[in-house]
């Protein structure tokens, strides 16, 4: 079911020397991973740095309780509606001019978003990181999906991006802490700058490219189907808060986007080129390493966004010291990431990590099941952090490399999109339906619990708290699931010279 000539041509290709017809690794290559990485961490930042900023950013905008997720998922949904459409592009025109494209318009849209004056251009300029990040991110991957082909050095160089892609969302939560207190909320959009414009100068001397695919033609039915039905039912979820499960508006949503993506499916099936060939999909290593991702970020955003509040809004932390409470997350993936999948993936079959890191991810919620309105860092958060850090860990690092490998130069760009519209769709569904989830569970409790005078505050914040532990809930069966995804689709062997990743277990 995998690609496998291309996949073995690249496995088993001869050692390059003087006379030989295959190109030699970049010399270069690792600087070049460090500018790829640099606007990958540029990408995931924005995916949380606001996080930290919102209830300033609320504040100073005057936006509603049901709009303030708007900031987050204003972004992840153009960041996950459109990544196909910009990997599509990477391999129609070629991956470095896309790159350096989705840079540049990162940093106007960032500039935009720091001078906004009221929520819906904010809202606006999140929506533009989004459609620049999703030509950015799959022209990143994809480089170094083409860039690093020799076993060991893939597992090193997947074992930084994993680590930037599931450590840069809780780093984003401390520089956004940070900046907030210190500087102004604002400055959370306008650090992307000087971030793009190193990055920019960096691909413009390291990075180099093969030429893109000019006799392939873009796929516009699949485009307005696929980015249509993604759009629609995001954006279903987003409005069932405010509105209700049952209203006509959110059912016509989810259904007609799901209708949209069926269609999409079916197109695909018969399109002379397609926007995602559909033996990207067969292959079931790559597939079940989609879902897993989507699964596991679906928790792991709802995460940020409830926690960002519990410590502010019930704990009482400052922003800084909020930030450097997600610190222990971010080091756990690090360790995780570099230190225990890079080293294990050469040896070992992706889901003997996968697996485990499922489900350590998974008890990492279910401890913050249990917190209460005074319930301590050190016994509750912390613990959570580890457990959850070191699963993103173990578990993104052989996502990436086995969806990439082996896949046709020609797909890489799509294939890589296909990568980060997992994780953003499932982020993006994540922040809606939890956040749906948790609202409706608070309005509940405190209709239920209603008193007057100073009891009322006390009812409202155990509210709150019976909210987000009631989301979190949902967060630990999607984990579950997506162990159960993992453990089942990905029978890729260990990615060492002798066994490689493409081919299945037998």
């Amino acid at each position: 079911m995998s690609d496998s000539s291309p996949a073995e041509a690249i496995r088993t290709a001869p050692a390059p020397t003087s006379g030989s017809a295959v190109e030699a690794p970049d010399p270069r290559r690792w600087w070049g991973l460090v500018v790829i990485a640099l606007a990958q961490l540029m990408v995931v930042l924005d995916a949380t740095i606001v996080n930290i900023a919102l209830p300033s950013a609320q504040k100073a905008l005057g936006m509603t309780d049901g709009n303030r997720q708007w900031v987050i998922t204003a972004y992840t949904l153009a960041f996950g509606g459109l990544l196909l459409l910009g990997g599509r592009i990477a391999d129609l025109v070629g991956r470095k001019r896309t790159f350096i494209i989705g840079l540049v318009g990162f940093a106007v849209a960032s500039a935009i978003g720091g001078a906004a004056g009221s929520p819906g251009m904010l809202f606006g300029a999140r929506a533009l990181q989004g459609v620049f990040g999703a030509v950015l991110a799959p022209s990143a991957l994809s480089l170094m999906t083409t860039t690093f082909t020799d076993p060991r050095e893939r597992g090193k160089a997947f074992g930084i991006y994993g680590a930037i892609a599931g450590a840069g969302a809780a780093l984003g939560l401390l520089l956004g802490g940070v900046l907030t207190s210190y500087a102004n909320w604002r400055w959370c959009l306008y650090v992307n700058i000087p971030i793009a414009a190193v990055a920019v100068i960096g691909a413009l001397i390291l990075l180099h490219d093969r030429p893109g695919h000019s006799e392939s033609r873009l796929d516009v039915p699949g485009v307005i189907l696929g980015c249509g039905g993604l759009v629609a039912v995001v954006y279903g979820f987003s409005e069932a808060e405010p509105r209700g499960w049952g209203d006509s508006l959110v059912l016509t949503l989810l259904f007609g986007g799901l209708a949209l993506l069926v269609a999409f499916v079916l197109w695909q099936g018969k399109a002379k080129h397609p926007l995602l060939p559909l033996r990207i999909l067969s292959d079931r290593n790559r597939a079940g390493s989609f879902l897993t991702m989507a699964l596991a970020t679906i928790g792991m955003f709802g995460l940020f966004l409830f926690m960002t509040y519990y410590l502010q809004g019930i704990l009482g932390y400052s922003p800084v010291r909020s930030g450097l409470a997600f610190l222990p997350m971010s080091a756990s993936i690090i360790i995780g990431s570099t230190q225990i999948s890079a080293r294990l993936l050469p040896r070992v079959p992706a889901r003997a990590l996968m697996v485990p890191g499922m489900l350590l991810a998974a008890s990492g919620l279910l401890v913050l099941t249990q917190l209460g309105v005074d319930s301590a860092y050190a016994t509750h958060i912390l613990p959570a952090e580890l457990l959850l850090g070191l699963g993103m860990g173990l578990t993104f690092m052989p996502v990436f490399s086995t969806a990439t490998h082996g896949v046709r130069p020609q797909d890489a760009g799509v294939t890589s999109a296909m990568v980060n519209t997992s994780q953003q769709v499932g982020g993006s569904l994540g922040t809606a339906l939890l956040n749906t989830i948790a609202t409706s569970a608070t309005a509940t409790y405190i209709s239920e619990h209603r008193t007057s005078g100073a009891g009322m505050r006390q009812v409202a914040r155990e509210g709150i708290v019976h909210g987000y532990t009631n989301a979190i809930w949902w967060g630990v069966a999607a984990m579950l699931i997506a162990a159960v995804a993992s453990g089942v689709l990905v029978v890729a062997r260990p990615q060492g010279r002798g066994a490689p990743a493409g081919a299945a277990a037998h």
